[in-house]
Parts: C-alpha cells; structure tokens; sequence
C-alpha cells in the first residue's frame, strides 16, 4: 500500500501538499485528544485513588489550553472544601 501510494505521489506531484496536512492534521487532532485525556479534569482515570479530580484543583491551577486575558496566578478560592 505504501509502495502505491509513492508511486502516486511520485507520478502527481500535486498531491505532497494534501498528504503534508492531513497528515499533520491528524497528527494535531490526536494529540489535543491525548492532553484532553490527561490533563481535563472531568476525565478520571483512577476511581479508586482519585474518584473526584475536579475537587482537587486549586483556584489558580490552569487546565484550560489557551486563555486569553486571565492570570490565573491571582485568583482567589470562592468555593468550600469538600
């Protein structure tokens, strides 16, 4: 399959680009999808250890992937410990 693939790429030379992103699209798509696995935390991995992770983060800790005007080193705690 590979074999044919090159033998395409190689005879339309138009299609490298469409191959470069896709591929580089899935690749940014597979690896959002593992940081969302990880590092959300709705996501819990460990039920016994850890059932309620959410309870655990601090008002400062940021989970969000981009925030744009929000300096989360200066957040107060504004809910009860459970």
């Amino acid at each position: 399959m590979l074999a044919t693939v090159m033998k395409q790429l190689k005879s339309h030379p138009a299609l490298i680009p469409l191959f470069i992103f896709i591929g580089g699209g899935a690749t940014m798509s597979m690896l959002y999808l593992g940081r969302l696995a990880l590092k959300n935390p709705d996501c819990s991995w460990d039920r016994k250890n850890n059932p309620e992770p959410w309870n655990k983060l601090g008002p400062n800790d940021q989970y969000k992937l981009f925030s744009v005007n929000m300096d989360y080193s200066k957040l107060k705690k504004d809910r009860p410990d459970f």
